[in-house]
């Protein structure tokens, strides 16, 4: 995997949680989540904790909360929808000045806006701290199949190669006069995604022969020997205190 391939969410730095091995980090973030699902939805003050055991996370990475949030942005949608459920679910009904809200509507639109915003910014943080091929590299030392690895990391290699081919094709076609922005011009573009299409088809069929041809059986060879530190693991008691709160919200 190619130390140039890095994505846009990827911030650089020497902050503890950088230097973490990936797999405690995807383990860790897994495990968090989880247990934020597992939070009863009345308990609001266990939301809380989970923010603050997040945020803080993300503060040890060096992670400025404006950044943060400003990457929460694609939640949008499902925010839309939690403001939505109080007026069409059914139930019981609280009149909040001039608007009647359903009970069940409120409480199912903030289990699903906690819910997802919690577990959102733990992807940030990981994503934020962790570059694309040590999450790679991270899962496949948590044993997920090869396959899986293999595609992302062969999908990591060429997307910037996909992107640039895309480049190109738009630099021609503007070249030739031809700048399709409206909906009558969806013709072309839609032309432009097929070939798009068949030119990434015959290079992945290329690639693919090439590598045959180089004893390619299926998978790729394990280069990465690196043993984790037994104190990295030590990232789990994020998960394991997040799952302590949601326990506690459960029996109180």
């Amino acid at each position: 995997m190619g130390a140039g391939h890095a994505h846009a969410l990827y911030r650089p730095g020497t902050s503890p949680l950088h230097r973490i091995a990936p797999e405690c980090k995807i383990a860790a973030t897994l495990l968090f989540v989880l247990a934020v699902v597992a939070t009863p939805r009345e308990a609001i003050w266990a939301f809380a904790l989970h923010a603050a055991l997040v945020i803080g996370a993300g503060r040890i990475g060096d992670l400025p909360l404006t950044v943060m949030a400003r990457r929460l942005v694609i939640e949008v949608p499902f925010v839309a929808f939690a403001f939505l459920l109080p007026f069409i679910a059914g139930g019981p009904r609280i009149d909040v000045g001039p608007l009647s809200l359903s009970e069940s509507g409120l409480w199912g639109g903030w289990n699903i806006l906690a819910k997802a915003t919690i577990g959102l910014l733990a992807t940030v943080v990981l994503a934020s701290t962790t570059d694309l091929p040590g999450l790679v590299r991270g899962m496949e030392r948590l044993r997920v199949p090869r396959v899986f690895t293999a595609v992302a990391g062969f999908m990591i290699r060429y997307a910037d190669v996909i992107t640039g081919e895309l480049r190109r094709m738009s630099v021609a076609r503007r070249s030739r006069g031809h700048d399709p922005r409206w909906l009558w011009q969806a013709r072309a573009i839609a032309s432009s995604a097929g070939a798009l299409f068949v030119r990434c088809f015959e290079r992945g069929e290329r690639v693919h022969l090439a590598m045959l041809s180089r004893g390619y059986t299926g998978t790729l060879p394990a280069l990465d020997k690196h043993r984790t530190p037994p104190a990295e693991w030590l990232t789990l008691a994020l998960p394991v205190v997040a799952a302590g709160v949601a326990t506690a919200a459960w029996v109180a």
